[in-house]
């Protein structure tokens, strides 16, 4: 099959042929229809996270068409299309019965710790436990933002924060992730205020109905954040995964506010200073968010399927494999508005 391989970090991923996946005995073989290039591939590509060894084919948003099927898996067919988190959980620990999957001790992630979907083939474990039928019609591309962008926000926003309609939610970061949880957010009934430093990323926001946004480059963002949610948000996002935005999120909260971090801290981020004077003061709560246990795709796909959210403007390029490299460059820099996806394998 033909694949984009990351064999040294941060240098082009390398095109080219390479052995077909086997199929799990529990699993799928999935031909890729679509996957999304993520600010997390990003933190693989420059070797910061400590999952990845090399070489590695990346990608984990991705959907797919059931192509192999194991002796062991149940529920699924040769042509089933589907969506697969990109947090694959075993399905049978104490974990993952209690509805945890998250956080299963023996889960397998395609493009960290198993090879990814930058490829026109990729092996699915423990299928069974995982995949969802890809609603019919919905667009492929749109389907890969299920794997990660799309179901974090909605799993930060109903899972951990429990948002409620009225409330003010900041979004700190207009990325991918921002995207998502500006249009779910606003599906949800809250009024959203998005801050980023890139002026074409706060356009978007307000086309996308953001009620205002904040430049977070200017003197004192976080004052202004708290002005424009008359007296703090009840739910803040962190979305980009770095010290500054965390503490400006955290910051920006009313008392009582719930603090979501659902940006990956990684590197240098991994640790970081934290205002806990505020969380102490404002008895703010914090979560921490990864991914969605599959068992929850049913809530976000109703909101989807029903009209409630139209998350399609979220895609703004679709892309070839070969453009990939391009794409985890352009993350060392504020990135354009939207997310890429990649569609074509085979350029």
């Amino acid at each position: 099959m033909r694949a984009a391989t990351l064999r040294a970090w941060r240098e082009p991923l390398e095109l080219g042929q390479v052995a077909d996946p086997d199929c799990p005995a529990d699993g799928v073989v999935l031909r890729v229809l679509a996957c999304g290039v993520c600010r997390s591939d990003w933190h693989a590509w420059t070797g910061a996270d400590p999952d990845v060894a090399l070489p590695h084919i990346p990608g984990h948003e991705f959907c797919g068409e059931v192509v192999a099927c194991g002796a062991d898996m149940r529920d699924w067919r040769v042509g089933d299309q589907v969506i697969a988190p990109f947090i694959l959980a075993c399905g049978h620990c104490a974990d993952c019965r209690a509805g945890n999957q998250t956080i299963c001790a023996t889960q397998a992630v395609p493009g960290f710790t198993i090879p990814g979907a930058f490829a026109e083939y990729v092996a699915v474990p423990h299928a069974d436990a995982n995949l969802t039928r890809l609603p019919e019609g919905m667009d492929a591309a749109l389907a890969a933002s299920l794997g990660c962008r799309a179901t974090t926000a909605w799993h930060a926003l109903t899972g951990r924060a429990g948002l409620r309609a009225g409330e003010w939610l900041a979004v700190w970061g207009g990325g991918g992730i921002g995207t998502a949880a500006l249009i779910l957010g606003r599906a949800l009934g809250a009024r959203v205020v998005v801050a980023d430093v890139v002026p074409e990323k706060l356009d978007f926001a307000l086309s996308l109905g953001a009620e205002a946004v904040v430049n977070a480059a200017s003197a004192d963002p976080v004052a202004e954040m708290r002005q424009i949610t008359i007296g703090g948000a009840d739910v803040a996002i962190e979305a980009l995964g770095i010290a500054t935005t965390t503490v400006n999120s955290l910051k920006s909260l009313r008392k009582l506010g719930r603090h979501v971090q659902v940006g990956m801290p990684a590197g240098e981020h991994a640790i970081m200073p934290i205002p806990m004077d505020a969380v102490y003061s404002g008895q703010l709560a914090i979560f921490g968010t990864r991914g969605m246990p599959a068992w929850r795709y049913p809530s976000l796909l109703s909101v989807i399927t029903s009209g409630r959210a139209d998350l399609s403007p979220m895609i703004q390029r679709r892309i070839a494999l070969s453009a990939a490299t391009g794409e985890l460059q352009a993350f060392d820099h504020p990135a354009p508005p939207g997310v890429a996806v990649i569609t074509d394998f085979q350029s």
